[in-house]
């Protein structure tokens, strides 16, 4: 199976997770297509100043791989940077928030697998 990005549904999300702005997921396949195994894998897009607020994972992970741009990671409780081509692993149980600082949108990959 070929998915193409003309396909991709797309949906925006304002102030997620209690951030700032706006973020825009491309869902590159859904639950079913990943057998039921995760909620999500998807492109995301955080114009500069954009985030996602600190939240908990709860009997799942959640993962980013950076594609592009810069961003400020909080790792459950220590803040990073985050450069294209790092990934960030937030297992069940821990938190995480991710703000793009750069002064270009800050693209990366999320994955959610259940535990």
């Amino acid at each position: 199976m070929i998915k193409r990005k003309s396909s991709y549904p797309t949906e925006t999300m304002e102030n997620a997770r209690g951030g700032e702005g706006i973020v825009t997921f491309e869902k590159l396949l859904m639950p079913e297509e990943i057998y039921d195994k995760g909620r999500l894998f998807a492109k995301l897009t955080l114009p500069p100043g954009a985030s996602i607020g600190h939240h908990v994972h709860d009997g799942e992970m959640e993962s980013f791989y950076v594609l592009s741009g810069k961003a400020e990671y909080m790792d459950d409780t220590e803040l990073v940077t985050l450069l294209p081509g790092d990934t960030s692993l937030t297992i069940s149980g821990e938190g995480h928030g991710i703000k793009s600082i750069g002064d270009t949108p800050l693209e990366l990959i999320a994955l959610i697998l259940y535990k």
